[in-house]
């Protein structure tokens, strides 16, 4: 983990308050800094491509959650206030004063949450395909049933898998592998196809493993404070510009985001067509038009 990690591949190792070293990389040469946030939890940086997308705009900071990728830290501790902990340092690490955060999926919650936490050292909010700030009940049941549907004849390999404790890692990383490209293949439009396959099988490759421990902990984690009146209310007081950004045909149901929408005082929301959970990857021009636009407007702000 040594290294400057100006380019695509290069890395450099930030050191969190309790000694634990974080892969990240510095990407691009945009005038307004990015800090992205992967998804999962438990998985590792899969926004590569979004931040060479940006890289006329932003630069880009990427980097590995605690305990996942090519980070130290596989024992925890896996709280929400260690991961918000976890991005400030990456923050100071690179010297960035105000930079704009982007989120996919959990880390669009996580960023919601720092943001949240130190609204004074954010100067905007990318919020992209996340699952909104109302109980899971509310659309994990849903998701559950498109996932299965978008699968198919596919949904028993992943059953079987899932059984077999693949995920766990408990029957070694090729299958723990294909259980991921198998669940991810879902999240492309037209789900499970071919294409969708091929998507899937470059997200996995290389394959870093899933720490099923960070993602037990944290989606508990946030599952706790969702639904609640004390996160609506403090998402109404953020005032700090916030893009939503949606594909339509995301398995996990939009409305899911609509009160976070209407919660916030400074919110744009674009939903994009033909797109899923991913949306860069099938509506790249698109995505790159939304998210350009909105940092241009930050930092004309900022000038």
């Amino acid at each position: 983990m040594g290294g400057e990690g100006t380019g695509r591949t290069g890395g450099r190792a930030v050191v969190a308050g309790d000694g634990v070293r974080l892969w990240a990389a510095r990407q691009g040469d945009g005038a307004v800094p990015v800090v992205c946030c992967h998804g999962g939890p438990g998985l590792w940086d899969t926004l590569e491509d979004v931040a060479d997308l940006l890289a006329g705009a932003a630069t880009s900071y990427r980097w590995d959650q605690r305990g996942c990728g090519r980070s130290e830290g596989r024992g925890g501790p896996f709280t929400m206030a260690r991961a918000i902990a976890d991005l400030d340092a990456v923050r100071a690490h690179f010297g960035l004063e105000r930079p704009v955060l982007l989120g996919h999926s959990w880390g669009a919650s996580l960023a919601l949450r720092y943001a949240l936490a130190h609204p004074e050292r954010v100067s905007g909010l990318v919020y992209v395909s996340g699952t909104g700030i109302d109980a899971q009940r509310t659309w994990h049941p849903a998701y559950r049933r498109n996932l299965d549907a978008a699968l198919g004849a596919r949904l028993p390999r992943l059953r079987e898998l899932g059984e077999r404790g693949a995920l766990g890692g408990g029957r070694g990383a090729a299958e723990a592998r294909e259980a991921c490209v198998l669940q991810w293949s879902a999240d492309f439009v037209p789900p499970a196809g071919p294409r969708a396959v091929a998507a899937a099988e470059r997200m996995a490759t290389p394959f870093r493993g899933v720490n099923t421990e960070a993602n037990a902990a944290l989606v508990a984690a946030e599952r706790e404070e969702s639904g609640t009146a004390g996160l609506r209310g403090k998402c109404a007081e953020l005032a700090v510009p916030v893009l939503v950004v949606d594909g339509e045909g995301d398995i996990r149901p939009r409305s899911a985001v609509d009160s976070l929408v209407a919660a916030l005082p400074l919110v744009d929301r674009v939903v994009l067509g033909g797109a899923g959970h991913l949306p860069w990857s099938e509506a790249p021009e698109a995505f790159g038009e939304a998210v350009t636009g909105f940092l241009d407007g930050v930092r004309e702000r900022r000038t």
